[in-house]
């Protein structure tokens, strides 16, 4: 086996257990965010992957250039936007289901692109937009046509998360991945902390709920950004996105593994459609299978459970 190829198998295999990491946050903060406000929390959360990411990478950010902070500063603002809506979509909605409705981002970046930047939109792309509806719809109407509110804020972040993710492949290079990575991670700690301030920042009151803070700053935020930055500079965007599909799966599985929530035939019947729409998405990319990953910028930079 080449060493390219050795390459690609250990970064799809560092991909799936970073998307399993995410996948495991939902339930966390789902717990975390009945006692701690969202903005607190994801302040806390920032402050600590912000400053670890900046001892680790100061580097890389001492090399951007002026644009390329800029950028870094607005993508960031988009995604703490996300971070924020998930967050408080959260407080009343489950973590399976939000993981489903979250990665929905998925198919919402094509059609996105699509009007923002006119890229073309094939068949495959609105099919899946079909099913990810019905999947939704599945997921989340519950005793008639409405969808409660805290599917509707999460639905927003998806939306939210698919700009941001427009806006990486518009601008961000292998270079500067890492770079732009931690301006944004900079960015969403000021964003939330500006929003926290007014009432002061209300911390985790225990050991466990400052455990879990901790594992979602440092191992689902700066050691999860690192790995998928690594990973993703020897996978292709098309290859890459299709792993980070895997990332509702995980969630739904640790919310009935260790959030105490039921697997039902709706969640089993939604999440599939849902995640057949991501699939779909990608499997109908124009890309060439064996493009490699210098040929086309990274799926994603900085994702939506840093």
């Amino acid at each position: 086996m080449s060493s390219a190829a050795r390459g690609s198998r250990l970064a799809t295999v560092l991909l799936v257990l970073v998307t399993a990491v995410w996948g495991s946050t939902f339930f966390l903060i789902r717990d975390l965010v009945q006692t701690v406000p969202a903005i607190d929390f994801l302040a806390v959360r920032f402050t600590i992957a912000a400053l670890v990411m900046g001892a680790v990478f100061h580097r890389q950010v001492r090399s951007l250039t002026r644009r390329e902070l800029r950028i870094g500063v607005v993508l960031g603002g988009l995604y703490g936007l996300a971070q924020i809506l998930q967050t408080i979509g959260l407080r009343t909605t489950d973590a399976s289901v939000s993981g489903f409705i979250t990665g929905i981002y998925v198919v919402l970046t094509p059609i996105l692109a699509a009007l923002l930047l006119r890229d073309r939109v094939g068949r495959s792309a609105w099919l899946a937009v079909v099913l990810a509806t019905l999947g939704l719809a599945l997921l989340s109407l519950k005793g008639g046509l409405t969808l409660e509110s805290g599917e509707v804020v999460t639905l927003l972040a998806a939306v939210v998360y698919a700009l941001h993710i427009v806006g990486l492949g518009r601008w961000s290079t292998a270079d500067a991945a890492v770079g732009l990575a931690t301006v944004q991670a900079a960015t969403i700690a000021v964003v939330c902390l500006a929003g926290a301030a007014p009432g002061g920042v209300i911390l985790p009151h225990d050991g466990g709920q400052w455990a879990a803070t901790l594992y979602m700053a440092v191992v689902a935020g700066a050691g999860a950004l690192w790995a998928q930055t690594w990973a993703q500079a020897h996978l292709t965007a098309t290859r890459a996105a299709i792993v980070m599909t895997l990332e509702p799966v995980f969630a739904a599985f640790f919310a009935v593994l260790f959030g105490g929530e039921s697997l039902t035939v709706r969640m089993l019947l939604g999440g599939g459609l849902v995640v057949a729409a991501m699939y779909l998405v990608e499997l109908g990319g124009q890309h060439p299978p064996d493009a490699s990953a210098q040929d086309e910028p990274p799926a994603e930079a900085l994702h939506h459970e840093v």
